[in-house]
């Protein structure tokens, strides 16, 4: 019997979305992303939620502590507008914050468009979960994506989660000599 796939929560934060008002293009951006990075079995579990902060925090809450998402990637409400509160239900809810995932998403964003240090992307841990708030535009959510996923899978080994695997020629995971897993 094979065990059950990796659940990663995929959350959009968006007022027009969550009413239909727009179609949603940052959740399915983070789902292709995933798709080609990772090499394990995995099942994503979406969401598309308003920005207000109560919500915010209990679809996290649920994802991580019900659901059992070793990772949840949040996309919207990053920037500094009044409704965007996206890292601040993420801090609510955390145990733990990373500041380096927000720094390397922020400085490979710079290199784009100046007006990357308006946003406030972040990560943190929830129990045994790696919650990560990416921006809300496709193309950056590949980039940011992209530049801090290395160390996503070492972080989910070291908070007790399953053993995530990538797609080496698309992207190499990171992790110290010794804590690989070999190959069956």
């Amino acid at each position: 019997m094979s065990a059950s796939p990796i659940r990663i929560g995929i959350v959009t934060v968006s007022d027009r979305a969550s009413r239909g008002v727009y179609q949603d293009l940052g959740g399915p951006a983070i789902r292709e992303q995933l798709e080609k990075i990772l090499s394990s079995a995995w099942e994503a579990i979406a969401r598309t939620i308003p920005d207000e902060q109560p919500v915010i925090e209990a679809t996290l809450k649920q994802l991580c502590d019900v659901d059992g998402c070793c990772l949840v990637v949040t996309t919207g409400g990053t920037g500094p507008a009044q409704r965007d509160v996206t890292p601040e239900a993420t801090e609510a809810v955390c145990d733990k914050i990373l500041a380096g995932f927000g720094e390397q998403m922020r400085a490979v964003s710079l290199k784009v468009v100046p007006t990357a240090i308006l946003s406030r992307q972040m990560a943190g841990i929830r129990g045994a979960s790696l919650i990560i708030n990416l921006p809300g535009k496709p193309a950056s959510i590949a980039d940011c994506l992209q530049a801090v996923f290395p160390a996503v899978p070492y972080c989910i080994d070291l908070i007790g989660g399953p053993y995530l695997e990538t797609h080496a020629d698309v992207l190499k995971a990171f992790r110290p000599k010794g804590t690989e897993r070999p190959k069956p």
